[in-house]
């Protein structure tokens, strides 16, 4: 039997940044309007219009919207065996029957007639059935994991790294084109500008704060050797390591 605790509406404004934050309660956040990603325990996860986040008791989960946007979610406890494995990011089908449900439960909430409490509960059972046989459904996408994400953590933390887009296509389970073409869309810069821009970020934080040498810097930073690194850095940057060390040198 599963028990509805609450069923609100809300708006999020562009850039709006949900910290992270846990439930006693299973909940369900319908995205009616707008994209983003959301962290839900160790996994990050890419919203859209017509997705739908699960997040199970104690799971500790936030959201940054990068659109305005509109999201309904609901709070409920139930006990069906099965329900604690539905955790992260769904697509509704193409009739949009979780929406469907939800409306309705929003609009029995609104009205509060009699009874209203054991009816919302019995629509959040039927949206329970639905998403077992969305589980079991041939051809049905498990959670939609935020891949592009996922790696783009990865290159945050291993940028001073060897790292080739093979690999990292590889990581994300796509295809060489398709990983390049989604990690632009989705970022601004193809990866391996991406990498270079954070490699070049470390060096003049480096410069600035130590007397590193110059070799020392461009190995600690990723670059293959001094002359690639020298290149590089006049070509983004405008001034040679050295003259940026001189210009900006703290103390």
């Amino acid at each position: 039997m599963d028990r509805v605790l609450y069923i609100v509406s809300a708006t999020h404004e562009l850039n709006t940044y949900i910290p992270p934050h846990q439930h006693e309660c299973y909940e369900l956040v319908y995205y009616l309007q707008g994209v983003g990603t959301t962290n839900v325990g160790p996994r990050s996860y890419h919203f859209r219009s017509s997705s739908f986040a699960l997040v199970p008791p104690n799971h500790k989960h936030d959201e940054h919207h990068r659109e305005d946007a509109n999201v309904l979610f609901v709070g409920f406890h139930s006990e069906h065996p099965n329900m604690s494995n539905l955790l992260g990011v769904y697509e509704d089908d193409k009739d949009q029957t979780v929406l469907q449900i939800l409306l309705r439960m929003k609009a029995e909430f609104t009205r509060k007639q009699d009874g209203f409490s054991e009816l919302l509960n019995l629509q959040m059972s039927e949206i329970t059935v639905h998403l077992m046989r969305l589980l079991s459904a041939s051809g049905y996408q498990s959670p939609t994991e935020d891949r592009v994400q996922y790696v783009l953590n990865y290159m945050n933390e291993h940028y001073r790294h060897k790292l080739s887009v093979e690999t990292l296509s590889e990581m994300s389970g796509y295809s060489y084109d398709r990983f390049r073409h989604l990690f632009k869309e989705r970022f601004g810069s193809s990866p391996l500008r991406y990498l270079l821009l954070k490699r070049l970020d470390y060096a003049k934080s480096l410069l600035r704060h130590t007397q590193m040498q110059i070799s020392e810097v461009s190995a600690a930073a990723g670059f293959v050797n001094d002359a690639q690194f020298c290149n590089m850095f006049k070509r983004e940057i405008g001034h040679t390591p050295r003259a940026f060390r001189i210009n900006n040198q703290s103390g």
